[in-house]
């Protein structure tokens, strides 16, 4: 396979990740999901991620994984670079980022590997035989049984496809040593659940881009705090902060799987339904649900506050 070319658009700025909108029988919406790609556009993302951890890869079929990628190319266009999620065991997720490419996607976000866990020369030989099956851009994504040496990310940037490398695991100080093993020529993408409450966190290590669940069900609250962020508006990010995404993350952690549950019930309560989660994750109570309404009424009342 030839080498993979720099990317046309690299990674930067507010990255968005879309929901994966299902009917109440539990099937695929993909007019849904092409309103929902369109209604994001308006929050000015610099790419999509789509059927990734908040599009509920886990409990999609490659058919439905497929349909996704193929909807989205196809709709968007131009408009922004697409990235598919893949995951599972090596076999698996190399079916998965063939059918990406395959669908027109420019790069794809390898979710950790499902349930087994290896050492980092595990993580490198998996990512590798994953890079080896196609030319696409290649982000690995540190987080949960993924956690890398920066001597493994070292040897993962060795590789053409891979283009970035994204951090759900907030460990800071290890981050600072995945830098200093790369020259600082990886870009690291802040992934943490809310990741707005660690933005100033993840800057000082050179990770200025970050994925932004909010930006699915709330894009002009999710705009403002990264045009505040990215301007060094300390004033307009604790407001944004205060009133509705520490609040927000309290409300996440009630709940294993909150992360993207309220991100589907978000657009409810605004009338912009994507519908259910499947299982395992749970929809809202009507407790949370309300507890969410309030909060995203707050975070727009804010925006006429700043």
């Amino acid at each position: 396979m030839s080498p993979h070319p720099p990317p046309a658009h690299p990674l930067s700025g507010l990255l968005g990740f879309p929901v994966t909108p299902f009917r109440q029988d539990g099937e695929l919406d993909l007019p849904r999901f092409e309103r929902h790609l369109t209604e994001m556009l308006d929050a000015r993302p610099t790419a999509l991620f789509v059927a990734c951890g908040t599009g509920e890869f886990a409990s999609l079929t490659l058919a439905e994984h497929r349909a996704l990628v193929r909807a989205a190319v196809t709709h968007l266009g131009d408009e922004v670079p697409v990235y598919a999620g893949v995951g599972g065991g090596t076999r698996v997720a190399i079916e998965f980022a063939r059918e990406a490419e395959a669908g027109g996607a420019d790069g794809i976000l390898v979710l950790p590997p499902y349930l087994q866990e290896g050492p980092p020369a595990g993580l490198v030989a998996h990512y590798r035989q994953i890079a080896a099956a196609t030319d696409l851009a290649l982000v690995p994504y540190q987080r949960a049984n993924a956690v890398f040496t920066p001597e493994a990310v070292g040897e993962l940037a060795g590789l053409d496809q891979v283009v970035a490398f994204k951090d759900g695991h907030g460990d800071i100080e290890l981050l600072q040593r995945i830098r200093t093993a790369t020259g600082g020529e990886l870009p690291l993408l802040n992934g943490m659940p809310t990741a707005e409450t660690y933005a100033r966190a993840y800057a000082a290590v050179g990770a200025r881009a970050y994925s932004s669940a909010t930006l699915a069900f709330a894009p002009a609250i999710a705009r403002a705090f990264y045009d505040a962020f990215e301007r060094g508006d300390d004033a307009a990010q604790q407001v944004l902060l205060r009133e509705f995404y520490v609040p927000l993350t309290r409300l996440r952690r009630t709940t294993r799987g909150y992360a993207v549950s309220l991100v589907k019930a978000g657009l409810d309560v605004q009338g912009r339904s994507a519908g259910p989660v499947r299982p395992p994750l749970v929809d809202p109570s009507p407790e949370h649900r309300a507890e969410l309404a309030a909060l995203i009424e707050r975070g727009h009342a804010a925006l006429g506050e700043r």
